[in-house]
């Protein structure tokens, strides 16, 4: 992957260019908005002041997750933030499980889910797609139907007034309530909506279209969506998406046959909350691979060239890991997880490595 074929990716990912919004789902636009460097006439870059800090979770989030945000050699990567959306299997309703096929969750799932905002799409056809976060202040999870998509992005509530003084700049406010949460609306176009709800408990959260709407659509849309407790939350996620019950399960599947790093503790992924498979993949994998680059740097500090060697065979070895070909087809993590390895391997590790990977 060439540094001419990064830019582009960049370049061709702007979320407010008319020939690409059709493509991105509401997570790839929101985080383009924090990380594409190049001002573009009409795009929305968020405040100034939280961007050192929240960016900075948020990249590190995201490279283990939606993208690897990755600075090397200078050039900002949006890499597997462009991967494809889900496809849309048309499933039942998200709605509430019944009363009488009460579910046993574990104490993780539950306290996971209780910390964050809880909001679903209590109308027919609409899948949640995209999960991460639930295990801190700051996530997101993204429901689609046909050629749309409703993602709801949460951050701390102490970056409120700042996101709120910037979407002033996108329009005048609309006052919307979201089962009963106050909120404002927020028009980027004709078809392309947000709505900032107000903090609660530590948070608020920003509804984001993506896809076809009306503004009758939406306005049809966010009525339906609830604030639900914790057990219904976690009852209306499908199958795929890993739960902290599930990680144990996941884990195994993702970390087969992947050499593991010394003291590698694979118990301690439990605190990785809520999440895609895509995503999961892409956190366990970050943490494999930030281990063994700590390895390579403790063996090179110290002159252990049995375990340095380890270290790079190790990394050079995530060309045949069965979960980073999976990914592949589905975005750009694996190239750049296997380019980092790969100069790590054969010289140390790249400047920005630990942005890209998740490491810092």
């Amino acid at each position: 992957m060439t540094e001419e074929h990064l830019d582009r990716m960049v370049r061709d990912a702007d979320p407010y260019r008319p020939d690409v919004i059709g493509h991105l789902d509401g997570a790839r636009q929101s985080l383009l908005e924090e990380i594409v460097s190049e001002p573009t006439p009409g795009r929305v870059v968020e405040p100034s002041q939280p961007r050192s800090r929240a960016r900075r979770a948020m990249v590190r989030r995201f490279a283990g997750a939606l993208t690897a945000a990755a600075v090397l050699t200078g050039v900002v990567a949006a890499s597997t933030m462009l991967r494809e959306p889900p496809v849309d299997r048309q499933a039942a309703p998200v709605d509430r499980p019944s009363a009488s096929t009460p579910v046993v969750y574990s104490p993780v799932a539950m306290k996971a889910a209780e910390k964050n905002p809880r909001l679903l799409i209590n109308q027919p056809g609409w899948r949640a797609t995209t999960v991460y976060g639930f295990a801190e202040q700051q996530g997101t999870i993204a429901f689609s139907n046909g050629g749309r998509q409703l993602e709801m992005n949460w951050y701390p509530a102490e970056y409120y007034h700042d996101f709120y003084a910037d979407r002033l700049n996108v329009s005048p406010p609309e006052p919307v309530r979201v089962d009963s949460w106050p909120g404002e609306l927020f028009r980027y176009s004709a078809g392309d909506f947000a709505v900032m709800l107000r903090p609660r408990d530590g948070v608020f959260v920003e509804l984001r279209t993506g896809g076809r709407w009306s503004r009758h659509e939406f306005d049809r849309v966010i009525t339906a969506v609830v604030r639900v407790d914790v057990r219904t939350w976690l009852a209306a996620l499908p199958p795929e998406i890993v739960t902290p019950e599930r990680v144990d399960a996941q884990a195994a599947k993702v970390l087969a046959e992947v050499p593991l790093p010394p003291g590698f503790d694979a118990a301690a992924l439990g605190d990785l909350g809520t999440n895609d498979s895509y995503q999961f993949g892409a956190e366990v994998t970050s943490r494999v691979g930030c281990a063994w680059i700590a390895e390579w740097l403790r063996a090179k500090r110290t002159g252990d060239d049995a375990a340095l060697q380890r270290a790079a065979d190790a990394l050079r070895s995530s060309h045949q890991w069965r979960v980073l070909h999976e990914m592949n087809e589905q975005g750009d993590w694996p190239e750049v997880f296997w380019r980092i390895a790969d100069e790590v391997a054969a010289s140390g590790p790249p400047a920005g490595y630990d942005s890209a990977l998740g490491c810092d």
